[in-house]
């Protein structure tokens, strides 16, 4: 059926609800109930529109809101620091119609994040120095007047509505200084805007879990940041609301946890670990290698888990009445101070870095052939290696006293993993120190890694509101993008094998990001059409936006990937290449229905980062 075909019995389908809906019953009678939208069987996504700052690398283009009243599309800038707003009146041509800078506010700030709700713009304002109190602005979307600021916590990193429009809540990361010494407390910001002149703060403080943190840690909860207490290290990232507006759930990314939130009394509930993912396991298979041979290798690795670290996260309600959490499982790690060599020359008052390359890490002959490299210096002051459990890991080679063949290139040598995790401890998780031979050893200098904890999940998951997953997708991303069904370009004509996990700031790239994070979900977005829900996924270095049907939380099925990179082979930094390569590195995604659409069709719009590029897109439904 063609485009023209699908849309018309789109209109016909919606009509015929309509006429149910509101014509009555045969005696005339008119009825009350709504007109409901027509449910599709599938849907497919294409690039109508964009518009491009020709800026690369610099993140002009990252999280996008929308006002339907004014049919304004907001676009946080982070190189310059200010929002973008557009006229997307016509969608296939955005135009850029002014820039809302915060210098009014908070001189020397910058924007991290935007959210819309009944014509009111809230901006996330992070001061000079990001360990400072941040502020939140509100604006008139229409003619972005403004209408008042309030002081938040430190580093606001991400702003939302809850549903009715009449709170905002701020995520206030508060990421530490670079060289570690100056760490703010992380907390959610619960702000009153029913009078959006006169806005109303209250804090959802982790304070209450201080003096808790081996308790946490038990748990399964990542606290460990240098000397941080709990309040400290929770570093909130992203928040989604549930549908009734009563319930916040807040990912903390570096802690692999989410925190849940009482709206009405600006209260943390709860905080869940979110767990690890064993990619030993069948069904959680992954490409470990960037230095294979150029092969794709996914397969599974025992000893090796992923943790979830997710990024964004979006909330749902499923059919059984119950709220839903999305996750997309990017990973990160901390990395403070790489940029200091004094710190990879063993100060660790300058930083705190805890991703270390497998085969260094393990390294029969120690790690002090790493110093004023890249080892980290409060690895350095633990111990002088690590080994390898011969039990779990004698399956690529390992023996007591020698790794062997498990630190190869092709096998897990390339993997970038935490040293922080995995070694062997005892109760009181002080490490349990081996010699050299491999011989538990109190005057020993090794450590001993039981297993290995690599960043991100290479997947999207859904958790019930009380952290249980419900699913992941297991190795289906990686194993989809390397299969003979998955294309990629902007006209879906070139095979995503030949691409594999490439990085999104690089050509002629296979495999590259296969030791690190693969695909890298990032960013997600739902959106209801008519009784199905979709979740549209934002992959940052492979590029491109899976879609998934998540009407039924525990078997999604994927619908649709599009990817509208065309240049797989230049170096896209390079200003002749850039204009032409296509779309890089998708950050936010924000999903405009059908109703509140300007052309009366759901668009999905994206930033992305890296190419500095706006993305407006149709979603071409199916009956």
């Amino acid at each position: 059926m063609n485009k023209i075909k699908i849309q018309l019995f789109a209109l016909s389908a919606i009509a015929a609800a309509t006429l149910v809906a509101c014509g009555g019953d045969s005696s005339g009678t008119p009825s009350t109930t709504a007109p409901s939208e027509a449910t599709p069987a599938s849907l497919t996504l294409e690039k109508i529109g964009g518009f491009s700052t020709n800026q690369f690398d610099v993140s002009a283009a990252e999280i996008p809101a929308y006002d339907p009243a004014s049919q304004r599309l907001f676009m946080v800038n982070a190189l310059a620091g200010a929002v973008d707003v557009f006229d997307l009146s016509d969608p296939e041509n955005p135009t850029l119609i002014d820039t809302l800078d915060t210098n009014d506010v908070l001189a020397g700030s910058v924007v991290n994040s935007v959210a819309v709700a009944n014509g009111i713009v809230a901006v996330a304002i992070e001061a000079p120095v990001k360990t400072n109190l941040g502020r939140m602005a509100l604006y008139r979307a229409s003619d972005l007047t403004l209408l008042s600021s309030r002081t938040v916590g430190a580093q606001p990193d991400m702003i939302t509505f809850t549903p009715d429009g009449n709170t905002v809540l701020t995520a206030n990361e508060g990421e530490p200084s670079d060289d570690y010494q100056i760490d703010p407390e992380g907390s959610i910001s619960v702000i009153d805007v029913r009078d959006p002149r006169a806005p109303i703060v209250r804090t959802a403080s982790f304070s209450a879990f201080t003096g808790q943190e081996a308790s946490l840690r038990a748990q399964g909860i990542r606290i460990y940041g240098p000397g941080a207490s709990a309040s400290q290290d929770f570093e909130p990232e992203y928040i989604t609301v549930s549908a009734d507006g009563k319930t916040a759930f807040v990912t903390l990314q570096e802690n692999n946890a989410i925190a849940k939130v009482d709206i009405a009394t600006a209260t943390l509930i709860n905080v869940f670990p979110l767990g690890e993912k064993d990619h030993g396991a069948i069904g959680n298979e992954f490409d470990a290698s960037d230095e294979d041979g150029g092969t794709i290798n996914i397969r599974n690795w025992a000893g090796v888990a992923g943790l979830y670290l997710p990024d964004a996260m979006a909330s749902y309600t499923a059919a059984d009445g119950k709220t839903y959490l999305v996750t997309a499982n990017e990973g990160d790690a901390r990395t403070w101070g790489e940029d200091n060599p004094a710190y990879f020359a063993g100060d660790a008052s300058q930083g705190f870095v805890e991703e270390f390359r497998m085969k260094h890490l393990v390294n029969r002959n120690g790690w002090a052939g790493r110093l004023n490299d890249d080892l980290p210096a409060q690895l350095d002051d633990l111990a002088n290696g690590g080994l390898l459990n011969p039990t779990v890991f004698a399956y690529c080679g390992a023996v007591a006293d020698n790794p062997n063949g498990c630190r190869a290139d092709d096998q897990l040598g390339r993997l970038n993993v935490t040293w922080t995790m995995g070694y062997r401890t005892d109760a009181n998780g002080a490490p349990i120190l081996f010699n050299s031979t491999g011989v538990e050893d109190p005057a020993g200098d090794r450590l001993m890694y039981d297993k290995l904890y690599s960043f991100g999940a290479r997947s999207f998951s859904i958790f019930d509101e009380d952290g249980v997953l419900v699913f992941d997708s297991g190795s289906e991303i990686e194993r989809f993008l390397a299969s003979d069904d998955c294309k990629v370009g902007s006209t879906r004509n070139l095979n995503c094998k030949d691409y594999f996990n490439s990085g999104h700031d690089e050509g002629n790239a296979l495999d590259s990001r296969s030791d690190a994070k693969g695909p890298e979900p990032e960013g997600v977005a739902v959106g209801k059409i008519g009784d199905k829900t979709f979740a549209f996924i934002g992959l940052e270095r492979m590029g491109g936006i899976l879609v998934y049907d998540i009407t039924n939380p525990a078997a999604p099925v994927r619908v649709d990937y599009y990817n509208t990179r065309d240049d797989w082979t230049n170096d896209p930094s390079d200003p002749a290449v850039l204009p032409t390569a296509g779309d890089l590195g998708p950050e936010g995604l924000v999903f405009i229905s059908a109703k509140d659409s300007p052309t009366g069709e759901p668009l999905l719009v994206v930033g992305n980062e890296v190419s500095g590029s706006t993305a407006v897109m149709r979603v071409n439904l199916s009956f």
